[in-house]
């Protein structure tokens, strides 16, 4: 029987979340399976949670890591659509099982049944290992390509991140030149999607608890105007006023008064995700006729819709760049929310070692 190819990466053990040196196995490539040297992996929010056991579904060893960059080393014989040398990215999900109605759509990210790249079980009922490693073999329909256009670090958080916030911009036509968007927190989602919206031609004005990210929404990344939600005069004179929102707070926060910053039939799309459960009196949505929708990441095809997107206007993520033997103290620091605005692992110029197993 053929053996996996041998990898290297850092995980966790248990919930303490500290990451250190791992030793593992791939699986075999199959013929339709591409091979990737991971070059660059993002470190999200969602990654903190797994390793931590936030959410109650660890499964240990633990390698994190959904937002990579690579560059391809092996192709099976079944591919015909990616080569050696060509630079891409895999996303939160690798896997999913190709018959129920979501696939059948091509929504593949609402599969009951989704291989996640990181803390997922594969159709072998093997845990799946994420990007803080140096290889992984993906089936050919869930790779993307990565426009040569984009810094690969910079990119990398668009796998998630990006599409997170552009997949449902799209799908509820928040991406249609004129439109008043409002983007609720200036985190790793939300400085995304600006970016964005700026770029789809829409007004967009950045809503935030305090005056702090005025200047950083403003002036550098373009909002054409900023919103501070807990000062009622400045929410009573912007009320009514956008035809959407994008809500990519991980706190829990109060949504009426938000939502009463729509025009009559507004959308809101929730893509962060607080633990605290969501208080919404009915009246705050039939008033008007508001609509509130969430959204989990995006499909293949959006994901690649994106990053062409993002290559065709120069759309990356703001990044700082570390090296694996730091990772613990990225993430002591993104749980701080100490972070402009993504920290990406710079893999390939890390040196990782086997474990002491």
């Amino acid at each position: 029987m053929a053996e996996g190819l041998p990898a290297l990466g850092w995980a966790a053990r248990d919930a303490s979340g500290h990451l250190s040196p791992y030793s593992f196995s791939r699986s075999v490539p199959k013929d339709d399976d591409v091979t990737i040297k991971v070059l660059f992996c993002g470190i999200c929010h969602t990654d903190l949670h797994i390793i931590k056991n936030d959410w109650g579904n660890a499964l240990y060893p633990i390698v994190p890591g959904h937002e990579i960059v690579g560059v391809v080393t092996a192709v099976g014989p079944g591919v015909k659509t990616f080569k050696a040398g060509e630079t891409v990215g895999v996303g939160y999900f690798l896997d999913s099982c190709r018959t129920c109605y979501s696939c059948g759509k091509g929504y593949e990210n609402y599969c009951p049944t989704l291989v996640l790249t990181s803390n997922g079980v594969d159709g072998d009922g093997a845990t799946t290992q994420g990007g803080f490693s140096d290889v992984l073999v993906v089936n050919k329909d869930y790779v993307l390509h990565v426009p040569d256009t984009l810094p690969l670090a910079g990119a990398a958080p668009l796998l998630c991140a990006g599409v997170t916030v552009y997949s449902p911009m799209v799908q509820y036509g928040l991406n249609a030149p004129g439109k008043h968007l409002g983007v609720i927190g200036l985190g790793g989602l939300g400085h995304v999607a600006v970016k964005f919206g700026k770029a789809f031609g829409m007004t967009v004005t950045v809503i935030s608890t305090s005056e702090r990210k005025r200047e950083e929404a403003l002036d550098r990344l373009g909002a054409d105007a900023f919103l501070v939600s807990s000062d009622p005069d400045q929410m009573k004179a912007a009320a009514g006023t956008m035809d959407g929102i994008i809500d990519t707070v991980s706190a829990g926060h109060p949504i009426v008064p938000l939502l009463d910053l729509l025009r009559p039939m507004g959308q809101m799309v929730v893509v962060g995700a607080p633990s605290k459960p969501m208080e919404l009196p009915a009246f705050a949505i039939i008033g008007g006729g508001k609509r509130l929708a969430g959204n989990g990441t995006g499909s293949v095809a959006d994901c690649q819709a994106m990053l062409d997107f993002a290559g065709k206007h120069g759309i990356t993520a703001d990044v700082e760049v570390v090296k694996m033997d730091y990772v613990n103290t990225a993430i002591e620091r993104l749980e701080r929310n100490d972070v402009r605005y993504r920290f990406v692992i710079d893999v390939a110029g890390s040196h990782l070692q086997a474990d002491a197993a």
